[in-house]
């Protein structure tokens, strides 16, 4: 299965603060956020995580060994230093601060920011994003798979093309035929 997720912040205090997180102190936030996880994913599953995981070169080293049993594709997030990237590196599958991927056949762009256009977004391909911390509403086939717009859990391919379905077509998605002109 492919599951979703961005800014975890974890051991970072402030943002329980900055984000109105419900949580006591950074040791339940870090606890909720990582059992979300663990009891989300499988064996084999794979895991697109968008940025903005820690400050802390310890903590990143324990996330990436306690989901060793995950494929974890990386974008990088802002707040991602040389140090945490170099962990990424060394654990990760991919790392990349754009990517693009066709899951059962959708095209999807992943990327920690929010764009207004994305490849083929004229054809209602999908962008995921975090960064935002749930304060920016999707336009067309987009979404903030980040912990603080989805209860702090992992968002799965499953859930994301049922809310697409109910979502508009993209601003500039071009009606059917389109392609046909190009075709050879």
């Amino acid at each position: 299965m492919n599951w979703f997720s961005a800014d975890y912040h974890l051991s970072h205090k402030n943002i329980i603060k900055y984000c109105n997180r419900p949580f006591k102190n950074i040791k339940e936030m870090d606890l909720t956020i990582l059992n979300n996880l663990d009891q989300s994913v499988k064996n084999g599953d794979k895991l697109y995580y968008l940025g903005d995981l820690t400050f802390k070169t310890d903590v990143a080293e324990n996330f990436f060994q306690r989901f060793n049993h995950i494929e974890i594709h990386y974008v990088i997030g802002n707040h991602d230093n040389e140090k945490i990237l170099n962990i990424v590196r060394k654990y990760g599958k991919s790392l990349t601060h754009l990517k693009d991927v066709i899951i059962e056949g959708m095209p999807i762009t992943l990327c920690h920011y929010a764009m207004r256009v994305w490849n083929k977004s004229h054809l209602n391909s999908w962008q995921l994003y975090g960064h935002s911390h749930s304060s920016l509403l999707p336009v067309g086939k987009q979404y903030d798979v980040g912990v603080d717009n989805n209860d702090f859990m992992p968002v799965s391919f499953v859930s994301l093309k049922d809310f697409m379905e109910s979502q508009p077509n993209n601003e500039n998605y071009l009606r059917t035929g389109y392609n046909d002109q190009f075709s050879s």
